[in-house]
């Protein structure tokens, strides 16, 4: 005869006691007949059973409850405790609440929008609006925009530095909302050179505001559609090449170009115009000068900016902290020549690889001194051979050697171009100072030049390259002790000269 009956962990079956019990980590559950309890005489209890909860605390000798017993058969009472505790656990082990401080950052508790301008409905509006870029480095974005256009100028990304502590993120984008919601509006993206804090953003960004025309010069188009390539499953872009000093119009914009001296070609500024007066946009700037005196030629393409009627000057003020004109170029690559020609040992030179007219003459030197070049890491390898098709730099072939052939030259016939010098973890600097290039294996008898300054943020992680450089005494030489770089950016003196100029 079977009846009903209600088991230790609160179960209820016919026929048979059901019982949980712990089995590799997950709840289980068994049935067993029912009968009569054993009537195997007891011995002195080595410990008490709990009436209240019907537990057994575990015996001092260390034997398992649960489902078996090592030491032997257990009795179906203790391992009905083991199991009513099994349960209790299995049973409170809710879901965390969602007031939990480890998940506050992933709930949105409101629905919090950013603050919504009106429409522009009137004729005389014009509203200039930096979407980022503006105190800070990076992720540079700007928007001029009236009642029935927009024009977006550049779409940068910033590199995330250790000191953002966001673990996972390798850059932030500018946030486009705000286009977005305009994008029926937007009549085009004009680009001022090819660094990526001006074009990183534009595989990210450009299906969400329409896919919109690209206007800029011949080499950054280039660098853009070798970065597209990246991301084969997006649309094509539009791109319309213009050359320095071209105008064009978007909409009702009329947008005029004008050439400016940065450190990468192919740099321009733009004039916007409006009935109000022209805005001029210089993108990254710094002016070739002998001693403070600006070139003849850079004056003149200042000066005839400056004839129009201009309303406002929105400038590169990277460097306004720093007063008078900023080193020249010219100086640096006389240094760096003078170093490729006297080095004993083998040569390494980290920099920038959008450094193209640096990378043309560090070469060049090589060739006129009978040195081979190594070229280490993907970007500076990309990089050249877009200067090489868009015919800035003409180079001999046999030049180049593979890093594996190194050992079939005299090391005092070696340089190494090498990116890296901004400290990233993966870079090929990075890889030779801690032992896991392939490769390349750093001695004593090595330079190394690290021919490129700090990006604000990227402070400690160009120090940790350092330290493990130093550690295998390698002579190292940099912008602080020697003439081996100079800024794209123009200093505070430059910047004053280029405003009295433009007279905004």
């Amino acid at each position: 005869m079977n009846d009903t009956n209600t088991n230790n962990s609160g179960s209820t079956n016919a026929g048979g006691r059901r019982r949980s019990f712990a089995y590799r980590g997950r709840n289980q559950t068994a049935t067993t007949p029912r009968g009569p309890r054993p009537t195997t005489p007891r011995g002195p209890s080595t410990h008490s059973r709990t009436a209240s909860s019907g537990t057994t605390p575990k015996p001092a000798g260390g034997s398992r409850s649960g489902g078996s017993n090592r030491g032997g058969s257990a009795r179906n009472g203790e391992r009905g405790g083991s199991a009513r505790k099994s349960a209790s656990r299995f049973n409170n082990n809710k879901r965390r609440s969602t007031k939990a401080p480890a998940l506050q950052h992933r709930i949105s508790t409101t629905d919090e929008r950013s603050p919504k301008l009106p429409e522009i409905m009137d004729d005389d509006t014009v509203r200039i609006i930096p979407i980022s870029g503006v105190e800070e480095i990076g992720r540079n974005m700007t928007v001029i925009e009236t009642k029935d256009d927009l024009i977006i100028f550049d779409i940068g990304f910033q590199f995330v530095s250790e000191e953002s502590n966001a673990p996972g993120i390798n850059y932030i984008l500018p946030n486009t909302q705000y286009v977005e919601e305009r994008k029926h509006k937007i009549r085009g993206l004009v680009v001022t050179h090819g660094h990526l804090d001006h074009i990183g953003g534009i595989p990210f960004v450009m299906e969400r505001i329409g896919n919109p025309p690209i206007y800029t010069q011949y080499l950054t188009s280039l660098m853009i559609k070798k970065r597209q390539e990246e991301f084969p499953h997006l649309d094509p872009v539009d791109i319309h090449v213009v050359k320095e000093g071209d105008s064009f119009t978007l909409g009702k914009i009329k947008i005029k170009t004008f050439p400016v001296t940065h450190s990468i070609p192919d740099a321009m500024g733009v004039s916007v115009e409006t009935k109000h007066g022209d805005i001029v946009l210089t993108g990254d700037i710094r002016l070739t000068h002998e001693n403070g005196d600006v070139v003849a030629e850079e004056r003149a393409d200042w000066e005839k900016v400056g004839l129009n009627n201009n309303l406002a000057l929105i400038c590169d003020s990277t460097n306004a902290d720093r007063e008078g004109f900023s080193a020249p170029e010219g100086e640096v690559l006389s240094t760096l020549d003078s170093i490729i020609k006297n080095s004993t040992g083998r040569l390494i030179v980290g920099t920038f690889a959008s450094q193209f007219e640096r990378l043309t003459a560090i070469i060049k030197s090589c060739e006129k001194y009978g040195k081979k070049v190594v070229l280490e890491g993907r970007s500076i390898k990309t990089n050249i051979e877009i200067a090489r098709t868009a015919k800035i730099m003409e180079v001999d072939d046999k030049t180049f050697i593979n890093a594996q052939d190194m050992g079939d030259y005299p090391s005092d016939r070696i340089v190494i171009l090498s990116t890296g010098a901004q400290g990233e973890e993966f870079a090929a600097l990075m890889r030779m100072a801690t032992d896991k290039h392939k490769s390349i294996t750093l001695t004593e008898r090595d330079t190394l030049v690290l021919s490129s300054s700090v990006i604000p943020g990227n402070e400690i992680a160009v120090q940790k390259l350092k330290d493990n450089i130093y550690r295998k005494n390698v002579r190292v030489i940099n912008y602080k002790t020697t003439a081996v770089h100079s800024s794209g950016h123009g200093n505070a003196g430059e910047l004053t000269w280029v405003r009295q100029t433009v007279k905004p």
